[in-house]
């Protein structure tokens, strides 16, 4: 079996190494911190082989330069976001496939927080490596994309499998449940989940990964088709239609 190992790293990233034990091979996803990274590995005696970034921003390709020049591995990177990334030797983009010894991963467009985001799908492990896509309870700020292009990202994690684990970027997952009460008030299983967020931060535990079938019923950003949101969140002239409260609520988040 594939084997995550999960670390913070930065003030709130988390970092990922993704090992695959029978090929040896050992693949960081994203780079926020290249000695974080570079420790972590040699903690577990594992060999980084490869990095795949989900996008260019520092907090994510910043360690890429100094953790090929110490290991020499292969950089994959989405297309529309490689000009800005160091060291990129492949670039990949919807429906292209990456592999880690024997497994595969699907490489998903989530363009919105930046334009060429990607997320990698590793079907056969349920998991999604998704960046600043999408996170527990929220979604990334809309730095280079439209709320079309984004929602319609949206709509491709949605339609992974409920079992499918979320690995997102960063630990802001109290924070989004605060925003997510505000905008779905009347939800119980948010505030279920709210419960179950708040108990593993006092305790000092992290809330990534999350399952995508609970944040199908709870994450709003994920849920602008749903028509109790929408009459409390779409503009007027606008009500069905996800895009405009797909917008309002991401509008409403940045400014809560």
């Amino acid at each position: 079996m594939l084997e995550v190992h999960q670390f913070p790293c930065l003030s709130d990233n988390y970092g990922y190494l993704l090992h695959d034990p029978a090929s040896g091979e050992t693949a960081c996803i994203d780079t926020p911190d290249a000695d974080e990274y570079l420790r972590q590995a040699a903690h577990r005696g594992w060999q980084i082989t490869q990095i795949w970034n989900t996008h260019w921003h520092p907090d994510h390709a910043g360690g890429n330069a100094a953790i090929k020049a110490v290991t020499n591995c292969t950089i994959t990177a989405p297309q529309g976001d490689a000009a800005r990334i160091d060291g990129v030797d492949r670039a990949v983009t919807q429906g292209d496939v990456v592999s880690l010894g024997d497994w595969k991963a699907q490489v998903i467009d989530v363009g919105g927080h930046t334009l060429g985001h990607c997320a990698y799908y590793i079907p056969g492990a349920q998991m999604a490596f998704v960046g600043d896509s999408v996170f527990a309870l929220g979604c990334g700020r809309m730095f280079e994309g439209d709320p079309a292009q984004f929602w319609a990202s949206l709509q491709r994690i949605k339609a992974l499998p409920a079992g499918t684990m979320l690995y997102c970027a960063h630990e802001y997952t109290a924070s989004n449940a605060r925003f997510a009460l505000h905008a779905d008030p009347d939800n119980a299983e948010l505030a279920a989940y709210a419960d179950d967020i708040a108990r593993a931060r006092a305790a000092g535990l992290p809330t990534v990964p999350a399952k995508l079938g609970r944040e199908l019923l709870t994450n709003p950003f994920l849920r602008a088709d749903d028509p109790a949101l929408q009459a409390r969140w779409a503009p007027e002239g606008s009500h069905g239609d996800a895009v405009a409260t797909f917008a309002a609520l991401r509008e409403a988040k940045n400014s809560f």
